[in-house]
């Protein structure tokens, strides 16, 4: 949980979202070190799944290229128990329940914390559903996300009295990916989080620009990149580091800006 909070310590957290295995696990590794090195805070690993009903065309595309690849649960707990070994840059793995009870819920969660994962994020597991979840998470010290949308309304304070590590808040309705622009008032969902908890408020789905960047981290404490990232890698296949390493570092600056 330290290493969690740590990201929100420098100013407004940059937090970029890759698919592991897409285009290699050798590359998701060394994207890990360049991100941190551009300035990222706080790094999402997601576990492919082959339905990710969160997901919108960019990751779920990618999700399939990983897994055609070989990518499995296994083979990215030793990557990240690699990592850990060279950074302390704090980790969360976002992937659905489906990997989780595949794996074995206990058996995946104390592997994660084992490798030194910090956290882990369940975008379709719902609040009032967590607690098979959260229990074990609490027993191996990793922190289970809670999300909020605009359309929690009410349960945003009885989310965010319960939320370990940060709340991601979720800028836009439907499914991930780049958006043109985001409407939503994030800061009416962050202020009512905060009324109730100090916990770091960070706002993902559709932020890819500069301009969102530096508009999101005005109304909240970190910004969440994910599509506009695996984009890129999708695009520039395993010659994809330094255009994402570039990307993080302007988006880490506009969100201080």
């Amino acid at each position: 949980m330290n290493r969690i909070e740590s990201a929100f310590e420098k100013g407004k957290a940059f937090i970029p979202f890759i698919t592991c295995g897409d285009p290699s696990l050798e590359i998701t590794e060394q994207l890990v070190y360049a991100m941190e090195e551009a300035g990222a805070d706080l790094i999402e690993l997601g576990i492919p799944f082959s339905d990710p009903t969160a997901e919108g065309p960019v990751i779920m595309d990618a999700n399939i290229r990983a897994l055609a690849g070989g990518v499995t649960a296994d083979k990215i707990f030793q990557m990240a128990e690699r990592i850990r070994t060279r950074t302390t840059v704090p980790m969360v793995f976002m992937t659905y329940a489906n990997v989780v009870f595949s794996y074995g819920t206990e058996r995946f969660i104390k592997k994660a914390a084992r490798v030194g994962m910090d956290g882990l994020i369940l975008p379709d597991v719902p609040f009032e559903e967590k607690e098979e979840f959260a229990q074990v998470c609490r027993k191996y010290g990793l922190a289970l996300i809670s999300l909020v949308a605009p359309t929690s309304r009410e349960r945003i304070r009885m989310i965010a009295s319960e939320a370990e590590g940060f709340l991601y808040c979720v800028s836009s309705l439907g499914v991930t990916g780049v958006r043109s622009e985001i409407n939503t008032d994030v800061g009416e969902m962050v202020k009512m989080a905060k009324e109730v908890s100090n916990i770091p408020c960070a706002v993902g789905f559709g932020i890819s620009t500069e301009e969102q960047a530096h508009s999101m981290a005005r109304q909240a404490d970190g910004v969440i990149v994910g599509s506009a990232i695996v984009k890129l890698c999708g695009q520039y296949g395993k010659d994809c580091i330094p255009a994402v390493k570039e990307y993080v570092r302007r988006m880490k600056a506009a969100a201080n800006g």
